[in-house]
């Protein structure tokens, strides 16, 4: 059985290893899921986890919206979305939390967005759910790109909720979006 790309780079992620160290083996796992029927790797959900673990360490820069010159919360997300799936995200925190489907915590699903109170007011921060209680995140000045969890003391009294843009629709086999609201 084959290991999954994503669940390597999630593994490495949460193992602490950088991710420069981990793109020969990333890139030699994706040919091989390439040479599969595409049936492992293909849904929404995974390119965006994949495509989100690609920027960890990336320095988080207010206002960011380029890799190259860093990134804010609402910058990787936007990023993310666009890379990997080309859907084209507001620039803010609070606009992306008026998008999807509202969801529990308790119904997270790898690729959903999940919200944080930082700033006193609410949706002030955003992250890309990752499975497993993790998320990524650009977290602050002098920060970078990374992997938390949401149980943490600090994240888990900051949570604000979650939205969902990608619906898998299992009987087809296809995604399809939750229009903006």
């Amino acid at each position: 059985m084959q290991i999954r790309p994503f669940f390597l780079v999630l593994t490495l992620a949460l193992s602490g290893v950088q991710t420069a160290h981990a793109e020969e083996p990333r890139q030699q796992m994706m040919v091989d899921a390439a040479a599969d029927d595409g049936s492992d790797y293909g849904s929404a959900a995974e390119q965006l986890v994949d495509q989100a673990l690609a920027y960890l360490g990336v320095r988080y820069r207010f206002g960011g919206t380029s890799p190259e010159t860093g990134l804010d919360c609402s910058g990787l997300v936007l990023n993310v979305f666009r890379n990997a799936i080309g859907f084209d995200l507001p620039r803010t925190a609070s606009e992306m939390s008026r998008m999807g489907d509202k969801i529990g915590r308790q119904e997270l699903k790898p690729g959903d967005l999940v919200f944080f109170n930082t700033m006193r007011r609410a949706f002030s921060h955003v992250g890309i759910y990752l499975g497993d209680g993790k998320f990524v995140h650009a977290p602050s000045s002098g920060g970078k790109v990374r992997v938390e969890a949401l149980s943490s003391s600090y994240w888990s009294k900051r949570f604000n909720g979650a939205r969902r843009l990608v619906d898998e629709d299992s009987s087809t086999g296809t995604d399809s979006f939750t229009p903006l609201r």
